[in-house]
């Protein structure tokens, strides 16, 4: 296991031939600038040059890095190219070229929410793996996901046969009993991966620009390798790839023509630090704080809903004006005031000149106090609320009690 200092192309000669069972590289994207990135104390500064004289000179590059890739690889060996947008056709013509068409297994797509400041043309949320094998004949580990879901998993877990005329039945034992599948582990993974970009304040972030998540290296390792298999990165950068490496208990060899990255990765594998996603641990699902009657009443106003904030509900977006109208929602649990307060403390400092709180009940403090002093304080009550002051004003003038079981406003 070792990081070596040098250019790949020179490197890669002084390895044995067949020899390393797995190969990941995340060449430079012909993207015709230099890449810089500080760390989060600012206190360094690392970049790289990705600029070129033209796209055949790049394509040059990377074959002749890739034909030592392909002799140090074994048989069964597979490899891994990281590209994006700028130049992916042209890499996967050379791949088709050095690999062979016939042994491409996938593209994976590699999707991830990142906001640009692009304007003329659709937001850049994705990446794209090449992945190909030396060989028709390759090392691979189909892994298995949750079931979708709108999944019938009850049909998934019984055995299913067709009949005389070709559609699909339970199958059913002797007895007449449907039979129980042996052996549903899930559906298989498929070639798009949602794996969330590194967040800013991630503790595995060192600061290196183009830095990518160790759970996609992992994930890229699982499938193609086994413990104590021998892992390259001929451009090991940061050496994600070898933090990953050791993590899993696979051999690695790392190559960067950036002797700061080498020192990087050498002490970033001293000291491994992984990231774990709370996105991928709890699901989607699990950020979405709305009830429904929260999202029928954002609807109703044309608020987009905000999740997580227990100041703000939702924006209403004036286009007129170019501004936006933070609401929040009484919760049944608080009182108007209560609301109002964390409404006004959410929107504190963000220069907003209207606010709107809806009042979903009568409930109050026990000492009266009064909505906090702002002019800019809209309070708008929900229909419900609305209707049932007035039944209840109406039942009062003729002695009636139309809700007697309603307290605060609701049943």
């Amino acid at each position: 296991m070792s990081v070596i200092n040098g250019d790949c192309i020179v490197e890669l000669q002084k390895i044995e031939e067949l020899s390393v069972d797995m190969i990941y590289l995340d060449p430079p994207f012909f993207t015709q600038k230099t890449h810089k990135q500080k760390t989060r104390d600012n206190s360094k500064e690392y970049q790289f040059e990705d600029s070129w004289d033209s796209i055949d000179e790049y394509r040059s590059f990377l074959e002749d890095r890739l034909l030592q890739c392909k002799r140090v690889l074994k048989n069964e060996g597979t490899i891994f190219v990281h590209c994006d947008k700028t130049a992916s056709h042209h890499i996967r013509l050379v791949l088709d070229e050095v690999f062979g068409n016939n042994n491409f297994k996938n593209e994976i797509v590699w999707t991830y929410k990142r906001w640009t400041s692009s304007k003329s043309s659709l937001q850049s949320q994705h990446q794209t793996i090449y992945f190909y094998g030396k060989t028709s004949v390759t090392k691979f580990k189909t892994l298995f996901t949750e079931y979708s879901p709108t999944t019938n998993i009850d049909q998934i877990l019984q055995n299913r046969v067709r009949d005389e005329n070709g559609k699909t039945k339970y199958k059913t034992d002797e007895n007449g009993v449907v039979e129980v599948a042996s052996d549903k582990r899930g559906v298989p993974l498929g070639d798009v991966w949602e794996i969330p970009y590194l967040n800013p304040k991630a503790k595995e972030r060192v600061g290196y620009p183009t830095q990518k998540p160790i759970l996609l290296l992992e994930k890229i390792i699982e499938i193609s390798t086994d413990e104590g298999d021998l892992v390259l990165d001929p451009f090991c950068g940061s050496g994600t790839t070898l933090v990953a490496a050791k993590l899993m208990n696979r051999k690695f060899i790392g190559i960067d023509i950036s002797k700061e990255a080498c020192e990087l990765s050498k002490t970033r594998l001293a000291n491994p630090v992984r990231t774990e996603s709370n996105l991928l641990r709890k699901g989607k699902n699990a950020y979405l704080s709305k009830s429904d009657f929260e999202y029928k009443v954002l609807n109703l106003l044309g608020a987009t809903p905000v999740q997580r904030n227990t100041g703000i509900d939702g924006f209403i977006k004036i286009s007129e004006q170019e501004q936006v109208i933070p609401v929040k929602i009484q919760k049944h649990t608080e009182t108007i005031q209560e609301a109002a307060l964390k409404l006004s403390n959410a929107t504190f400092k963000k220069g907003l000149t209207k606010k709107i709180l809806i009042k979903t009940s009568e409930k109050e403090t026990k000492d009266p106090i009064s909505l906090p002093k702002d002019e800019n304080l809209i309070v708008l009550e929900t229909l419900n609320l609305s209707l049932q002051k007035a039944l209840q004003s109406s039942a009062s003038n003729s002695g009636l009690d139309l809700f007697p079981h309603t307290s605060n406003g609701r049943k």
